[in-house]
């Protein structure tokens, strides 16, 4: 009982051991307020000011490009640097899809691109635009030759403007054309076709790649891409149904190209 009682005598000692000490106390407010002055400083002068854009991962023309659209942020503070209004700017240039930001202090703002990937020339009669794998519409094509991508063939009706997003029909079209780049189906690929809800790649050597509608179609793709150089003399390979894929060889004539 003696030794029970001296012991909880002790435990009040002992608790008051673990609380800081004034000076300790004192000493971690002032490093506190160093820290949030250093902070203000470094935020508020040119310690720290955005000197050079640099950008990987991008085209030289869009590096170019890129570094135009964020020039108002040279001579601003990299500690006080704002990625979403960063983002902001550059959601006006079509060729990137997406960015990502790198403080590189003292002095150095780093952007890490994805461009956009052209897989097509959308056409409108005369008129022609690249066209990315995410459907959207990278620039206006003024001069021929153009490009040596597939077609696609817009309506009258559909309006286009670079830094737009293909609907409907068309940007189903511009995302198969991506969706069969990304398996390396063999044989170029001239033109898409899409009617209603039907997608067709046609080969440069006239061999249609019949997909049907746009769901499962990586499958699809992979079901396809064995076939194509097995179906030589066929006018089309239909893996619709990617279980059950077949090549038609009683060709007619074709009304659209």
């Amino acid at each position: 009982m003696l030794e029970l009682q001296a012991g909880r005598q002790r435990a009040p000692a002992e608790q008051k051991s673990w609380l800081p000490s004034a000076r300790s106390l004192a000493l971690g407010l002032l490093i506190l307020a160093a820290a949030g002055a250093a902070y203000l400083i470094a935020r508020e002068t040119s310690l720290f000011a955005i000197r050079t854009v640099e950008v990987r991962g991008a085209p030289p023309a869009l590096a170019a490009q890129i570094r135009t659209a964020l020039a108002p942020l040279e001579g601003t503070s990299l500690v006080a640097f704002d990625s979403t209004a960063a983002r902001r700017r550059l959601a006006a240039l079509p060729g990137v899809a997406a960015a990502t930001y790198d403080r590189a202090f003292p002095h150095t703002l780093r952007v890490f691109v994805r461009a956009e990937r052209p897989v097509a020339v959308a056409r409108q009669g005369a008129a022609a635009w690249v066209v990315s794998s995410r459907a959207r519409v990278l620039r206006r094509l003024v001069s021929r030759p153009f490009p040596d991508l597939p077609r696609i063939w817009l309506p009258a009706s559909v309006d286009v403007g670079p830094g737009e997003t293909l609907a409907g029909p068309a940007a189903q079209a511009a995302r198969v054309l991506g969706a069969s780049r990304s398996v390396g189906l063999p044989g170029r690929v001239r033109t898409v076709r899409a009617e209603g809800s039907q997608l067709t790649l046609v080969l440069a050597s006239g061999l249609e790649v019949r997909l049907g509608d746009p769901s499962n179609l990586a499958l699809k793709l992979a079901v396809a891409r064995p076939i194509v150089p097995l179906a030589r003399g066929a006018c089309y390979v239909d893996v619709s149904v990617p279980g059950r894929s077949v090549a038609g060889y009683a060709c007619q004539p074709s009304t659209s190209g």
